[in-house]
């Protein structure tokens, strides 16, 4: 039998072709990345606190700005916070705002919303452990409110998947704070997150943006492990007064009172100007700085010890003085 004789001769163009429009069809899925690219985010989460466990836990220290690009205002508002706050009726029940709510205490359970006739997820939500507050995240391209609209804790989130990352936009927050010592973030700040899941571990990082309290973007990054067996526990809050004050009582220090503001840089022997912060204390070349003001600290303190120690010696009269 010759090759022109073959029986399956006539099938070859064909297969060819189909070949060519399978390649075809591979192309065009691996350029698709809309829904292909998207992971399941939905779980109970264990929180993970191996990074800022100190200030996640019991709370960070007095007078301590250090690696927060705020400006003099936030400063000064930092300076003149008073922890007695949250002893006040008004304020014991008030929930972390959404862009600290990952900082702690936050397990996190999160689910989809999905649309029953397309199955496209129309919103993320998420609920945190601490005072039990759940946020929503829009995936279906809705707008954010007016500028005018009502701020709330969990402010107003849109999300959009890029590959394997979930990017979410959050506006109309309500005044709240960057570190628990009295750093403040206003109401017209915004945030911006990336969450980033690798198998078991669920990563975010957060940018915040402030114009009225930053100087530049406060960026943290937080993790949590799949926890199948965990279960969010209720958390009810009633306010009531815990320590007797005034009528109209507001717990503040005025400018420059209050003592504690140095406790931090004492506490660790540091030059005052540390623990004030601001963006320079952000990046690696602020240690030629530190170092500079450590060894002008050291001969100040050297300085001072000499003093001390000088054994006191009293003046020679001029001839002809009384004595």
């Amino acid at each position: 039998m010759t090759i022109d004789q073959y029986p399956f001769k006539s099938t070859w163009p064909a297969k060819s072709a189909v070949l060519r429009h399978l390649g075809l069809l591979a192309l065009l899925l691996a350029a698709t990345p809309a829904a292909v690219a998207q992971v399941e985010l939905s779980g109970t989460w264990h929180q993970l606190t191996h990074e800022d466990k100190a200030e996640r836990g019991t709370g960070p220290e007095i007078g301590d700005y250090t690696g927060i690009p705020l400006n003099d205002a936030a400063r000064l508002r930092a300076e003149t916070w008073d922890a007695d706050k949250w002893t006040v009726p008004e304020h014991q029940c008030e929930p972390h705002p959404v862009d600290y709510a990952p900082h702690g205490p936050a397990h996190i359970r999160t689910w989809s919303e999905v649309d029953p006739e397309s199955q496209r997820v129309v919103a993320w939500h998420m609920t945190h452990a601490w005072m039990i507050t759940t946020r929503s995240i829009w995936m279906d391209g809705r707008p954010h409110p007016s500028v005018d609209s009502r701020h709330t804790w969990m402010g107003f989130s849109t999300g959009e998947w890029h590959g394997d990352v979930l990017e979410v936009k959050t506006t109309h927050m309500k005044e709240g704070w960057i570190r628990r010592n009295g750093v403040p973030r206003s109401d017209a700040g915004t945030l911006t997150e990336f969450f980033i899941r690798h198998g078991s571990y669920l990563t975010l990082v957060s940018v915040v943006e402030d114009p009225v309290y930053l100087t530049e973007p406060e960026i943290r990054s937080w993790n949590w492990v799949l926890d199948l067996g965990y279960q969010l526990a209720p958390y009810p809050c009633s306010y009531r007064v815990e320590t007797p004050r005034a009528k109209g009582y507001v717990a503040h220090w005025l400018p420059g009172t209050n003592p504690q503001t140095g406790d931090f840089a004492r506490a660790h022997h540091l030059p005052p100007e540390v623990g004030a912060g601001g963006a320079k204390t952000l990046y690696p070349e602020y240690r030629h700085e530190l170092a500079r003001l450590m060894a002008a600290q050291g001969l100040s303190k050297a300085a001072q010890s000499e003093k001390r120690a000088a054994p006191a010696t009293r003046e020679t009269p001029a001839p002809g003085s009384p004595q």
